[in-house]
């Protein structure tokens, strides 16, 4: 008798042959129960980043549509519209959705989007900004009112409750492969650079300039013939509350059910 993995093999010999009688399972059950928790977990990974690449491809599609309304569908001519191809490339987003995103927003019948930002504090008087792009505000500010009202103590504020406590920056994403540090920095302070963070695990350089002065240095990037792997426009808190693991665990519950909503582009808020 002979164990192979997961089996067991009787044989018979005659003469220089061997006979296979029987192959019977050995823990079969519980070796398909393992492979099922495994297949199982890997099937929720699977569909959990397909949701999430979804959702990343929904997201450009409606920025893509604001900047072809606001500044045409050539990119060449609409700097906005060039920040969301390069967004569009680095999340892999083919070619053709971003062809067709253009396609339909040059289109007179289709929806108009419109950007709105909602202010309020979260579980333990955490506060929060929420970045929303939507066809239909009163949809969306009932849907961002109730994630806020079901969680621990949040409620939504009005305009100016909590914004006040968080800057406006511009970030860009580039290669630092064959950049000189010093020189780098000492050349894009002058188009509004004020802070750089130098990734040395992935070659990359983050560079950080305030809201105002995105398109001052996006252009100063292409003329130096940088690429810009992407770029992106985000809140960052001047101020930082403490929590503990329980109370961050209710703040995550209520970013997790804001980020599930599609009209949701983004959550911040200055919990450490």
């Amino acid at each position: 008798m002979l164990q192979v993995k997961n089996y067991t093999l009787s044989v018979y010999s005659t003469n220089s042959f061997l006979l296979l009688v029987s192959l019977a399972p050995l823990e079969t059950d519980k070796y398909l129960d393992k492979m099922g928790r495994v297949f199982e977990k890997r099937k929720y990974t699977m569909f959990a980043r397909f949701a999430k690449m979804a959702k990343t491809f929904t997201k450009i599609g409606k920025d893509i549509a604001i900047a072809v309304k606001a500044g045409g569908p050539d990119p060449d001519t609409n700097p906005r519209l060039r920040m969301c191809i390069q967004n569009a490339r680095a999340v892999n987003m083919p070619k053709t959705n971003v062809d067709a995103a253009i396609k339909r927003a040059s289109d007179k019948d289709v929806s108009n989007y419109e950007e709105a930002i909602y202010e309020g504090y979260g579980p333990h008087g955490v506060p929060v900004l929420v970045e929303c792009t939507t066809d239909n505000p009163t949809r969306t500010v009932a849907n961002i009112r109730m994630y806020f009202s079901r969680s621990e103590g949040g409620s939504l504020g009005t305009k100016g409750s909590v914004s006040f406590m968080f800057d406006r920056k511009a970030l860009f994403k580039i290669s630092s492969v064959g950049l000189n540090k010093e020189e780098t920095e000492f050349e894009l302070i002058d188009f509004g650079a004020d802070e750089f963070t130098w990734d040395d695990s992935t070659n990359e350089l983050i560079i950080q300039t305030p809201f105002t002065e995105f398109g001052h240095m996006q252009k100063a990037l292409e003329d130096k013939k940088i690429e810009i792997k992407e770029s992106s426009k985000v809140f960052v808190p001047t101020t930082h509350k403490e929590l503990n693991d329980a109370e961050e665990a209710d703040l995550l519950a209520m970013i997790e059910k804001m980020d599930e909503d599609d009209d949701v582009v983004a959550v911040y808020h200055n919990a450490q």
